[in-house]
């Protein structure tokens, strides 16, 4: 006989075996037994969550005829009957399940909408379920709005899929919806022990909870890494064989990176990651172990009676949680999620990996001194049982160096009638902020006993500030002399050009002026010097000097020898050598342009209205860029 795998063997048969979606079977059980019957149904959630084993046993609630032949619609199907066993075994014949990811056209579907006008052949109502139903086309979905939304009294419609985002809202709106959650990993722990019992598997706690974990929320991807594992540890799940098996990091070592982190020793950081690459671990399961640690540790510090005694983290994270604040916890909580997102782009993952943590360790300055702070491990202690009990003492490895506090305010008062000591707010405050990271006073602001004079200050009361009072000082125009205090603007003409200008140069600019060229051809012609014109029988040769080598391309040159062969009327030659060009036409229009800005510049600047205006007003001035001359198109 063949082997069944567990995924199998142990689906839910009735609503009282199926675990994590108590909501949908409570709301499914009264319907059934007050046989509020909706026509459509439609489950969502994620692989492996129970939406075909929900649909099956809902089948069989619908047609159940009970052990003695006289049964009627209940919400617990006996399983002995005919209909039952038919539905349990996949061959029940008014029970139709289609997968719409394979049967996606509007043929399947009409096809199966002309099987529904007939009666249940066996059964008390004929149920067609579609699977992965947002897989089904739009014409598809045309085709069954009339039929879903006015079945025949004996159709029922179940819909399930893991993307209803995907289904028209025309679909919805005519369905009864279900959303059937991931499960929590105590779930899904307690599940497989029920399970591995059954199978008589030897297991510890430790194993269980690594597949538990892994499991995502999924019962059937628990059960079947549950199988893995088995076949993995040839009959027995041992915690050790289970983590080898899912490549998953030790919590030992998440340990050692946190004691590394608080120690602020950059060398043991290195170290632990070389050691996990040495190791072949995974980086991103390493980071995301992190980041449950971490998580564990800021539920330690707010709530430690609300921690797991069996759960073997918690010692470690009661422990670790006395060693940072809360804020630091949280940043290097973000830190982990976000350096899981950056594990991809870089150069490798242990790269990564180690960017990630030395991105940590710089929020852990060396030679910090660490909070004096009542171990929690106590606290949790204290919490959960109503007798005090004595304080446990945490274990601080040796390597592990004080982490800075912030030094409280020394306040010199009078004497005064003595008060109760209680937690004053500052300290409250240090307890729960490291002195980096919380929130500071805003600075006080000495205000002056008296204004200044009227004179001094422009009608709005603004005093110039440091970076805006004094501007440089330009040269206007090319005048050598700059502007006096008042009238001081900084120029956007830029420096002077260097370049001289020569007759070839001059007929080389005329000549392209008149050419229309356009893109890089015109770049090249720009970009060029004349450096000589001879007559070579019919045929006019143009030298040219340009730098850029990408311009010195035959194509380029050929374009706009062309261009001036058709300009002049006969044949033309250009010859291209390399140099730095003196006297270019792209030279000549920035030159221009530099000559229109400084004077359009010194005509404001000197502009008599201008300067009555900056001598009525201290702190007024022309906004640097802000003359600018009209570019005519």
């Amino acid at each position: 006989m063949s082997y069944l795998v567990l995924a199998r063997k142990y689906r839910p048969h009735n609503f009282e075996e199926l675990v994590g979606q108590e909501h949908v079977v409570q709301a499914l059980a009264n319907a059934l037994t007050q046989q509020r019957l909706h026509h459509a149904y439609l489950f969502t959630g994620t692989r492996g969550v129970g939406k075909t084993t929900v649909s099956r046993i809902l089948a069989k609630s619908l047609n159940c005829t009970g052990a003695d032949g006289n049964g009627t619609i209940t919400a617990t199907p006996c399983g002995v009957c005919d209909a039952c066993r038919d539905i349990d075994a996949g061959r029940f014949v008014d029970y139709i399940e289609l997968d719409a990811a394979s049967n996606r056209g509007v043929e399947e579907i009409s096809q199966l909408l002309d099987q529904s006008v007939y009666k249940p052949v066996l059964g008390r109502f004929k149920v067609y379920m579609i699977d992965e139903v947002h897989m089904l086309s739009s014409t598809a979905f045309n085709a069954m709005l009339k039929t879903l939304e006015e079945p025949p009294d004996y159709l029922k419609f179940v819909l399930a899929t893991t993307d209803p985002q995907k289904v028209p809202v025309t679909v919805l709106s005519r369905c009864l919806q279900f959303n059937l959650r991931p499960m929590a990993p105590p779930t899904v722990l307690a599940h497989l022990t029920t399970v591995l019992q059954a199978e008589a598997v030897t297991t510890d706690a430790g194993a269980l909870r690594l597949l538990s974990r892994a499991a995502r929320g999924s019962m059937r991807d628990a059960l079947s890494l549950t199988d893995q594992a088995i076949a993995f540890g040839a009959g027995a799940l041992t915690e050790a064989g289970v983590r080898q098996m899912l490549g998953s990091v030790d919590r030992g070592h998440v340990v050692a990176i946190l004691d590394a982190l608080v120690a602020a020793s950059g060398s043991d950081v290195v170290a632990l990651a070389d050691g996990l690459r040495s190791l072949g671990l995974s980086a991103a399961g390493t980071l995301e172990d992190l980041a449950g640690l971490l998580q564990l540790m800021a539920v330690a510090q707010v709530a430690p009676g609300a921690m797991d005694e069996q759960d073997p983290d918690t010692a470690e994270a009661l422990r670790l949680a006395g060693l940072l604040p809360a804020d630091e916890i949280q940043l290097l909580y973000s830190m982990a999620l976000h350096g899981r997102q950056e594990l991809s782009l870089a150069p490798d993952e242990y790269a990564g990996l180690l960017m990630v943590l030395l991105r940590m360790l710089s929020f852990r300055p060396a030679g910090t001194a660490r909070q004096d702070k009542k171990p929690l491990a106590a606290t949790a202690a204290a919490a959960r049982s109503p007798v005090s009990a004595p304080l446990l003492q945490p274990k601080v490895a040796s390597a592990v160096l004080p982490l800075r506090v912030a030094e409280p305010a020394v306040v010199v008062a009078p004497p005064a009638e003595p008060m109760p000591a209680r937690a004053t707010p500052a300290a409250a405050e240090s307890s729960v902020h490291s002195a980096r990271l919380k929130p500071r006073a805003a600075p006080t602001v000495a205000v002056p006993a008296a204004l200044p004079a009227v004179d001094d200050l422009p009608p709005w009361l603004d005093a110039p500030s440091e970076d805006d009072g004094a501007l440089p000082m330009a040269e206007v125009a090319g005048t050598g002399e700059p502007t006096s205090e008042s009238e001081g603007y900084q120029s956007t003409a830029g420096l002077d050009l260097v370049w001289t200008p020569t007759p070839l140069g001059l007929r080389w600019a005329e000549q392209i002026a008149t050419l229309g060229l356009t893109a890089l051809t015109r770049e090249l012609a720009m970009r060029a010097e004349c450096i000589g014109v001879e007559e070579q029988g019919d045929t006019l040769l143009w030298r040219l000097r340009v730098e850029r080598e990408s311009l010195r391309q035959p194509a380029l040159k050929d374009k706009l020898q062309a261009a001036l062969a058709e300009a002049l009327q006969r044949e033309v030659q250009l010859e291209l050598v390399a140099g730095v060009a003196q006297d270019s036409p792209a030279m000549r229009e920035s030159a221009q342009t530099q000559l229109r800005q400084r004077a359009i510049e010194k005509i404001v600047v000197e502009d008599p209205l201008a300067q009555a205006l900056l001598s009525q007003f201290k702190t007024a001035r022309i906004v640097p860029g802000s003359i600018k001359t009209q570019t005519t198109i």
